[in-house]
């Protein structure tokens, strides 16, 4: 069953909205449904046609993470080539942590506000910004920055809620049959903003262990080999745009952070179509070898995408 079948033959969720206004947020009535199985082929995939006119990979430098995401985003061909009027863009920043921007713990707020513009200008119909949140959501929405920032740029703020939750067969090696929220299976096109940063169980956390956040259960169960993990959530879900942010940088005491001497500025922000490369590229500026990171090299074994830099088609912008 494809997303579209999945709309026709589900009822949508009423949306927990996060309504403009300050911290004014507030969520849709709960109501308990039936969990549901449903039938996923292969993956979701909401990728765009490669162009090989174009590089796989920009990255720049400066400071304002506002216009680095705007530069990158226009050397690969610009918003419009990855969404299309009337479309639904789910954009999935890393959320998880009560922490505030200066903490690099959350994607970069301003990242995320620019993000959502640049789909609202290449025609968007709805733009949805949502993560399932390690810490209470509420604060982890508000303190990061995010939630404002989005609803700012016109974007609709989702909260994560159990009703959402779909189990979907994934066929992965250790994600055989996992519950995901619904949004990513109702969307036309997915963007994953990622925060480059260290993480205590697998060095670093960037794209691919971004996708963490779409799906629900007991996420700590898959700790017991969370570097194939990763790599499952990266087989199932292929993004149609990949944001890097490596503005400000958590080098150590990650995932959530908290000392502001933990925090790196870099000033950069890079986007792709290779969710590997990324993830590789955010390897290499961090300090280590794309193939010292596991995931990173059972993701490139499994032909998912390019771990080597020297091959990676990457321009500076």
């Amino acid at each position: 069953m494809d997303r579209r079948e999945f709309i026709k033959l589900s009822a949508r969720s009423s949306a927990g909205v996060i309504a403009a206004g300050g911290f004014g947020y507030w969520l849709a009535k709960r109501s308990k449904k039936p969990e549901v199985q449903v039938e996923i082929s292969g993956s979701l995939d909401f990728t765009v046609p490669v162009d090989p006119a174009l590089p796989e990979l920009a990255s720049a430098r400066g400071d304002s993470p506002y216009k680095l995401t705007e530069r990158v985003v226009d050397a690969l061909g610009g918003m419009k080539r990855f969404v299309s009027n009337g479309d639904i863009v789910l954009i999935k920043p890393n959320i998880g942590w009560d922490r505030i921007p200066q903490q690099a713990a959350n994607t970069n707020p301003e990242v995320v506000k620019k993000t959502v513009e640049l789909c609202f200008e290449a025609g968007a119909k709805k733009v949805i910004v949502t993560d399932s949140s390690c810490n209470d959501p509420r604060r982890c929405y508000a303190r990061s920055g995010i939630a404002k920032a989005s609803v700012e740029a016109g974007a609709e703020v989702q909260l994560p809620e159990k009703r959402k939750l779909r189990k979907v067969n994934m066929g992965g090696v250790i994600l055989k049959s996992w519950p995901i929220y619904t949004q990513y299976l109702e969307a036309d096109k997915v963007i994953n903003i990622p925060i480059l940063k260290h993480h205590n169980l697998t060095k670093l956390t960037i794209g691919m262990k971004n996708w963490y956040g779409i799906i629900g259960g007991i996420r700590s169960q898959l700790h017991q080999d969370i570097h194939n993990s990763i790599v499952d959530l990266a087989q199932f879900m292929k993004p149609t745009l990949v944001i890097l942010d490596a503005f400000r940088v958590l080098i150590s005491n990650g995932p959530q952070g908290g000392s502001p001497k933990n925090v790196k500025n870099m000033n950069i922000v890079a986007a792709g179509v290779d969710q590997v490369a990324v993830d590789a590229y955010g390897a290499h500026i961090f300090g280590h070898k794309p193939e010292e990171i596991q995931y990173i090299k059972i993701a490139n074994q499994r032909g998912l995408g390019k771990m080597n830099i020297d091959e990676i088609n990457l321009l500076s912008v």
